[in-house]
């Protein structure tokens, strides 16, 4: 895979953040934990990282709040909400606040793996998509300075 990728586990819960960090390390992952929403916006702020985690209850602040502000630290970061209180209307918030996808507590370990694994294959089909998007444009931009250039040569 290359370099593995950069997950950050955003859970009060410690047991919850030692189950999900061996889990992940065991699969491969560079995991880090942070257990209120200021530390994983601290944390975001100073590291990049692929994906995170993040309980939609936080001491000190709602997960689903926490989305946007981790938006302003790591854009690209894929963002998937944990829950053990599903409700609808909570689902359709942390969607409509940038949630990438949102898992139910207790956890189906091999479903978490399986959403990580997709968004994480989303991200850089996206990051592949937004490099040819900067050539393609660097290459319009090439040919139209040098029809420019072609163009004033011709003129007295």
């Amino acid at each position: 895979m290359g370099e593995s990728a950069r997950i950050l586990v955003v859970d009060d819960d410690e047991n919850i953040r030692k189950v999900l960090t061996t889990i992940l390390e065991e699969e491969g992952y560079t995991v880090e934990q942070a257990e209120t929403a200021q530390k994983a916006i601290e944390i975001t702020k100073r590291k990049a990282y692929n994906l995170a985690l993040i309980d939609i209850r936080l001491p000190d602040m709602e997960g689903i709040e926490l989305l946007t502000k981790v938006r302003d630290t790591t854009p690209k970061m894929r963002k998937i909400i944990i829950t053990g209180y599903p409700t609808l209307q909570n689902a359709i918030e942390a969607v409509n606040r940038g949630a990438d996808a949102y898992i139910v507590k207790p956890f189906d370990m091999d479903k978490v793996l399986a959403t990580i694994k997709e968004q994480l294959k989303l991200q850089k089909e996206e990051q592949k998509y937004s490099q040819e998007k900067v050539a393609e444009f660097i290459e319009t931009r090439v040919r139209e300075l040098e029809v420019e250039k072609e163009a004033s040569r011709r003129k007295p």
